[in-house]
C-alpha cells in the first residue's frame, strides 16, 4: 500500500510541476506582431497593445519591417498577410495555430 501512495504522490507532483512550467510558455506564445487592418500591431498576452512604430528584430534574428515584410537571419523574405502573426521567437501563427 505504501508503494501505491508513493507512486500516486510522484505522479501528482509531476503533473503539478509540468503545469507550473507551462504557464509562462503559454503567456509567451501570445506575444508577437500581427498584421491587422493592413497595419503591423504589437500584441502582448493576446491583446493589441500598440501599432508597430519601427523595424523590430525578433529573438531568432528575424527582422519585421513596418509594412509586414519579414527577413530571416539567413536572408529569406516573406510578407505577412492579414491575420497572420509572428511570435517574438520568430514562429509564425495564423488563426491561433502555429506553423
Amino acid at each position: 500500500m505504501k508503494k501505491y501512495r508513493i507512486v500516486t504522490l510522484a505522479v501528482v507532483g509531476l503533473f503539478l510541476s509540468v503545469s507550473f512550467l507551462s504557464s509562462p510558455v503559454v503567456a509567451a506564445e501570445k506575444d508577437g506582431i500581427m498584421m491587422k487592418d493592413g497595419k503591423m500591431t504589437m500584441m502582448q498576452d493576446g491583446k493589441e497593445i500598440t501599432r508597430m512604430d519601427r523595424e523590430t528584430t525578433l529573438s531568432n534574428g528575424t527582422k519585421v519591417m513596418m509594412k509586414g515584410k519579414l527577413v530571416t537571419k539567413d536572408g529569406k523574405e516573406m510578407q505577412l498577410q492579414e491575420g497572420q502573426m509572428v511570435m517574438m521567437d520568430g514562429k509564425m501563427m495564423e488563426g491561433g495555430k502555429g506553423k
